[in-house]
C-alpha cells in the first residue's frame, strides 16, 4: 500500500493578515512533525498542480469565479467577509489546493497510490458553488470528487467531514446526488449554522452540542456514519479532514483528542477496504491549534499509511 502525501509551495504564500488563523504555518507544523515521526520518509511525494479552470467551472459557477479573479488585489488584502480575504497570491494557492485533491484521486484510480493525504491550504468545505467563505475559495473536495466521477471509473462515492465547522459547501454542491453520499459531524449550533430542517437524502447530518467527548462522538460516528456507508458501498471513499475539533483548539468548544481522529480514519479505512478497495483521499480542512493540529494530522496520516494496527 503506498500513500501519497501532496502539497505546493504556493500554498504558504496565501496568508489573510499576521493574526488570522488559518495561516501558512499549519502546513509547516504537519510537515515537520510527520518528519519527527518517520512518516513523511515512508510517503510518496508529490506536488500538486493547478486544478483546471475547466473542472473548477464544474464546480463553482462560472460568474463566481470571474468574481474572485476580478477582485484578486496586486497588493495588501481584499475582504470577503469579516474572516476572509484575498491576498495577491490567494488564488494562485487555491488552485493547487483543489489541483491536489484532483492528482490525489487520478493516482489512486490508475493504483500508483492506494491513498493519499493532501497537505494544503487554503482550505475548502465552506465553498459554496457561488459563495466564499470560511477561510474558503475553491471546494477543494468538491473538485476531487468531480474529477473522480468524470473518470469514468466510479458510479459512487463518499465524502466524510469530520471539521469542527459544517462542510456546508460541500453539501450546496452535492446535495440531491445519487452519486454521493455525503456525511458530516459538526458542533452545533455553530458556524456556518446551517439550516438542518431541510436535510437532502444523500446527507448525513450528525450535529453535535458543545462540549461533546470522545464516547458520544464516537457512538455518532457508529451509529449513523457506518450504517449509512454501508449501506451506500462507496467506490471511492475521500475525507475532509479536519482537526479543530480537538479539546485544544481555540475556534470550537468539542472535546476530541487525537486519538478519536485516529478512530475515525480507521473506521473510514476499513469501508474504503470493503467496498473501495482500499481507495482513500484526504484533503486538509481547519485545525488551528499547532500542536494539536500536528498530533492529530500525525495521527490520521500514520492510518492511512498503514502504520497503525487496526
Amino acid at each position: 500500500m503506498r500513500c501519497a502525501y501532496i502539497s505546493h509551495p504556493s500554498c504558504l504564500r496565501h496568508e489573510m493578515g499576521p493574526s488570522h488563523p488559518e495561516s501558512p504555518d499549519r502546513l509547516r507544523l504537519i510537515e515537520d512533525a510527520l518528519a519527527e515521526e518517520g512518516v513523511l520518509d515512508l510517503l510518496v511525494p508529490h506536488e500538486a498542480p493547478a486544478v483546471s479552470p475547466q473542472l473548477l467551472e464544474q464546480v463553482h459557477e462560472a460568474a463566481y469565479l470571474r468574481q474572485l479573479a476580478s477582485l484578486s488585489p496586486q497588493e495588501g488584502h481584499v475582504a470577503l467577509d469579516a474572516d476572509t480575504s484575498l491576498n495577491p497570491f490567494t488564488l494562485e494557492a487555491a488552485a493547487h489546493a483543489a489541483g491536489a485533491g484532483v492528482l490525489a484521486v487520478d493516482l489512486v484510480l490508475s493504483g500508483a497510490c492506494t491513498r493519499a493525504f493532501c497537505n494544503v491550504r487554503p482550505p475548502g468545505h465552506h465553498a459554496e458553488r457561488a459563495r466564499a467563505m470560511g477561510f474558503c475559495f475553491y471546494n477543494n473536495i468538491a473538485c476531487a470528487a468531480m474529477q473522480a466521477l468524470h473518470s469514468g471509473q466510479i458510479k459512487r462515492l463518499a465524502i466524510c467531514d469530520f471539521d469542527v465547522h459544517h462542510g456546508n459547501g460541500t453539501q450546496d454542491i452535492f446535495a440531491g446526488s445519487n452519486q454521493v453520499l455525503f456525511c458530516s459531524s459538526f458542533q452545533h449550533p455553530f458556524y456556518p449554522h446551517t439550516d438542518l430542517g431541510h436535510c437532502p437524502p444523500n446527507v448525513i447530518h450528525v450535529p453535535l452540542p458543545a462540549g461533546t467527548g470522545s464516547r458520544s462522538f464516537r457512538e455518532a460516528i457508529e451509529w449513523m456514519w457506518l450504517p449509512a456507508l454501508e449501506a451506500f458501498r462507496p467506490e471511492l471513499v475521500l475525507i475532509s479532514a479536519g482537526f479543530d475539533a480537538h479539546r485544544e483548539d481555540p475556534m470550537a468548544d468539542l472535546l476530541l483528542s487525537e486519538d478519536d481522529f485516529r478512530f475515525v480514519t480507521q473506521r473510514l479505512v476499513a469501508i474504503a477496504m470493503e467496498h473501495a478497495a482500499g481507495r482513500v483521499v484526504s484533503c486538509l480542512e481547519g485545525g488551528y491549534h499547532g500542536p494539536a493540529l500536528a498530533r492529530s494530522a500525525v495521527a490520521h496520516v500514520r492510518v492511512l499509511a498503514d502504520l497503525e494496527a487496526p
